[in-house]
């Protein structure tokens, strides 16, 4: 495929990526002002490298990129990236799928708003690339969906947040259905709208959010409205997860002008799994000297080590912290002794820029083109398929898996989950040995972690 390169300029990349790195501020709060009647408006948790986004043209079999050949989790050169088989291999994944453990027969529903023209394509370019299957995808339109505006850098961002959320869910779960549901815009009335639409309907097993704003500024009447919902959802037995964030433990004000420290909706709700972030260091691609065509010597993504996920300033930090809404539940009683509040996150995935997930996004420049991307929006889907995988071990749905989560957290945290340690998510709340509130219980060891759950009797 001819690359287009000429164009792809660092100031082009810029300009075509405003509103998506530190959870789009500048759109938020234009947005907010277009939209506060309407009681909030979500941004999507989602983070992209202006410079080095754009990584490659998709070709026929492509499975290494540019940012894979630099050493993997360096901080010099800001420029790693990983595909599907580097996480699985990370999160201890493959040993399930080698199983046939895919996540078949379950279904995973996620919601974005204003859509993307371009995501059927950027799915089969990913699955392509990555020799991944054709999953079974569905896109739901709710009522009033107007068309796309390439020229709103809103609905530019959200395109990217849906690629992600696709490709990356069907990367961890290729046997799981997805049904993407497109709400008319991202106005917190309009997502709610969209969320109650999955429930009422019965869509799936698994719903993945991966978006948020301060709980001060959603409306108290939606808000309610909300956790309403989730209770019925956790009662037929879904499981829940949202991204807990991209501004550390701050989160946009309500007129979207400045940040401060507040817990993110809808990932502070005790019946949704919040998912924080971190900086993932595994082994690099290792490829045949120059020139190419390169020869993969070492597939890489062998687990070094994870710190908790702070590229503030340049672009974000993972959210964390206490809800000044909902009541510390029974699950963190055992565990969180310095709140009565729902504390947050209950647990973390990768999210870093320096050393993100791989994705096609055809909005900016057409079909083809492959970005890097970071930020707790990638951690939601694919924690969505670990449980997809869960619900078909179980031969049904797991449900509300946050008080299996703390029971096997408190009963053997290093079987199951790689305690992160090291780092702050922007200063207010640092990584500690054991649960805290900058990382949770820490990423998932797949091989144990989603056996256990799927187990009756673990919590």
């Amino acid at each position: 495929m001819k690359r287009l390169a000429n164009r792809r300029t660092y100031l082009g990349l810029v300009l075509a990526l405003l509103g998506i790195a530190l959870v789009l501020a500048a759109v938020a709060g234009s947005a907010r002002g277009q939209h506060a009647a309407l009681g909030g408006f979500k941004t999507p948790a989602l983070g992209a490298h202006p410079k080095y986004a754009f990584i490659g043209d998709a070709q026929p079999g492509q499975t290494v990129f540019e940012c894979q050949t630099d050493t993997v989790g360096s901080a010099v050169d800001g420029n790693a990236c990983y595909g599907p088989g580097q996480i699985r291999t990370a999160y201890d994944i493959n040993p399930l799928l080698s199983q046939g453990i895919d996540g078949s027969g379950r279904t995973i529903v996620i919601i974005d708003a204003y859509g993307s023209p371009t995501i059927n394509q950027d799915l089969q370019l990913f699955d392509t690339a990555f020799g991944l299957p054709a999953p079974s995808f569905s896109i739901i339109n709710m009522p009033g969906l107007k068309p796309f505006d390439p020229t709103d850098p809103n609905q530019v961002g959200w395109s990217a947040e849906t690629s992600l959320d696709v490709q990356w869910s069907h990367a961890i779960a290729p046997g799981a259905k997805i049904v993407l549901v497109v709400a008319k815009t991202s106005d917190d009335a309009d997502i709610l709208a969209a969320t109650k639409y999955a429930l009422d309907n019965k869509l799936g097993d698994i719903l993945s959010q991966s978006y948020g704003e301060a709980e001060q500024c959603m409306d108290p009447s939606l808000l309610g409205q909300q956790h309403q919902i989730f209770d019925s959802m956790s009662a037929q037995g879904w499981t829940l997860f949202a991204s807990a964030g991209d501004n550390g433990s701050n989160q946009p004000t309500c007129d979207g002008n400045s940040l401060f420290q507040a817990a993110s909706t809808p990932a502070s709700d005790p019946d949704v799994t919040s998912v924080g972030g971190t900086q993932l260091h595994a082994s690099p691609v290792v490829l045949s000297p120059p020139p190419p065509p390169f020869k993969i010597l070492d597939p890489g993504g062998q687990y070094q080590s994870e710190s908790t996920w702070n590229e503030i300033p340049t672009f974000g930090a993972g959210g964390g912290g206490f809800s000044v809404v909902y009541p510390r539940p029974d699950f963190q009683a055992p565990i969180v002794k310095n709140s009565k509040m729902r504390a947050l996150p209950d647990v973390a995935y990768n999210a870093a820029v320096d050393g993100g997930v791989i994705g096609f996004w055809g909005v900016p420049f057409g079909p083809g083109a492959a970005f890097r991307f970071g930020g707790t929006s990638a951690g939601s889907p694919q924690w969505s398929g670990l449980i997809a995988i869960a619900d078909q071990l179980a031969g049904g749905r797991v449900g509300n898996i946050n008080k299996t989560l703390y029971f096997l957290g408190k009963k053997n945290q290093s079987m199951f989950f790689h305690d992160v340690a090291d780092g702050s998510n922007n200063i207010a709340f640092t990584a500690t040995p054991g649960f805290d509130e900058a990382t949770g219980w820490g990423s998932p060891i797949a091989s144990s972690i989603v056996p256990a759950i799927a187990k009756p009797g673990n919590g």
